[in-house]
C-alpha cells in the first residue's frame, strides 16, 4: 500500500515534532492488511516546497509485508522528481512465473446436462449461510462450496 497519504508525524518525518491522530487510523488500516510501514533506503523528504514558510516533507509512505524481502527496501528518487513536488518512491518486487495446469470444459446449451449442472450450481448457492461471514475462515468456506459446485 502506497501513496500520498498528506499526513505529517514524527514517526516516520524526523524534522516534524507532532503526532498526528490520522496516523493511528492509518496504522490501524495497515495493520487490517498485515502491513507496516517500510523505511526507505534513502531517508530524505519526499515533498518538496517552494515557499520558503513551509517545509519539506514527509506524507508519500510505502506500507508492506513486515516478514517480506522487499520490506524496509523500497527507494526515494530524488532525481525522478521533474516538474512534481513530490519525489516518487519505487520498490522491485520479483514475480515468479507459475505454470497452472488448466482443461476447458463445455457445456451444450439447451441440453439436458446444462439444465442439471444449472439447477445444482443454484441447490449449492442456496444452501450456503451468508449470515455468519465474520472471518476470513468462513468466507474460504463458502468460496470452496462455490467452486466444489462449479466442478461438478
Amino acid at each position: 500500500m502506497t501513496g500520498d497519504f498528506n499526513i505529517r508525524n514524527s514517526l516516520w518525518d524526523l524534522m516534524y515534532s507532532f503526532h498526528s491522530s490520522h496516523s493511528d487510523i492509518l496504522f490501524n488500516v495497515a495493520d487490517a492488511f498485515d502491513l507496516d510501514l517500510s523505511i526507505p533506503t534513502n531517508c530524505v523528504p519526499i515533498k518538496y516546497t517552494d515557499n520558503k514558510c513551509n517545509s519539506n516533507s514527509v506524507i508519500d509512505l510505502m506500507f508492506l509485508k513486515h516478514r517480506s524481502e522487499e520490506f524496509n527496501n523500497h527507494h526515494i528518487h530524488l532525481e525522478w522528481q521533474l516538474i512534481s513536488d513530490h519525489t516518487p518512491l519505487s520498490i522491485c518486487i520479483p514475480i515468479f512465473e507459475e505454470h497452472f495446469s488448466t482443461k476447458k470444459q463445455v457445456l451444450i446449451k439447451d441440453s439436458e446436462e446444462e439444465k442439471n449442472f444449472i439447477n445444482n450450481f443454484i441447490i449449492s448457492i442456496y444452501v450456503i449461510n451468508t449470515s455468519d461471514i465474520h472471518n476470513e475462515n468462513y468466507l474460504k468456506n463458502d468460496i470452496q462450496t462455490i467452486v466444489r459446485a462449479v466442478r461438478v
